[in-house]
């Protein structure tokens, strides 16, 4: 097992542990583990859950989902930086490799 997967696991476990512990099925906790996909994105949740001690699923599950929502603003914020980068490297350079150039 790789260091990334046991990570994983390791944050999964808590994340399961914590959700029980408040009063709800396990299966929950492994369910937005699964959905959450991170090890930065469960303890993100440990964080909510420990501060917040939600009552109800239904506030656990609209957690999850806001932080799956910050998490695909973000990869999609750095994915327009990405594409601004490439864009402006064609406006200052053209579009010929800048390596051919030193030839």
């Amino acid at each position: 097992m790789t260091f990334e997967q046991r990570e994983w696991t390791r944050a999964r476990d808590e994340l399961v542990r914590m959700i029980a512990e408040l009063g709800f099925p396990e299966e929950l906790g492994s369910e937005v583990a699964k959905n959450l996909g991170s090890p930065k994105a469960m303890q993100r949740m440990m964080g909510y859950l420990y501060n917040v001690k939600p009552r109800s699923a239904e506030l656990i599950v609209d957690e999850m989902l806001a932080i799956q929502s910050d998490i695909a603003r973000w990869k999609e914020k750095k994915a327009s930086e990405e594409a601004n980068a490439r864009y402006n490297e064609v406006l200052n350079y053209g579009l010929s490799d800048p390596e051919d150039d030193e030839e």
